[in-house]
């Protein structure tokens, strides 16, 4: 998943609205990661922590939790 990342923030980067923070997730089929980029005059980024879907408590349920709150935040 660290691969992504990298690949992930290059695309945030290429915003065409630097003035809103850009959000990504990153996943490789049983770990989610969530990025924030703030466009600023260095941009910064942000790493959730990583979610799993093989702990003893499934975490996707907190993952589409927060998918809904930044779809409500952009809407």
């Amino acid at each position: 998943m660290a691969k992504a990342i990298p690949q992930a923030l290059t695309c945030m980067l290429a915003n065409p609205h630097p003035e809103n923070s850009a959000y990504s997730l990153v996943m490789n089929g049983e770990d989610f990661q969530f990025i924030k980029l703030i466009k600023q005059d260095q941009p910064m980024y942000a790493l959730s922590d990583r979610f799993t879907l093989y702990r003893r408590k499934n975490e996707l349920y907190k993952v589409l939790n927060i998918l809904k709150k930044i779809g409500q935040v952009l809407s």
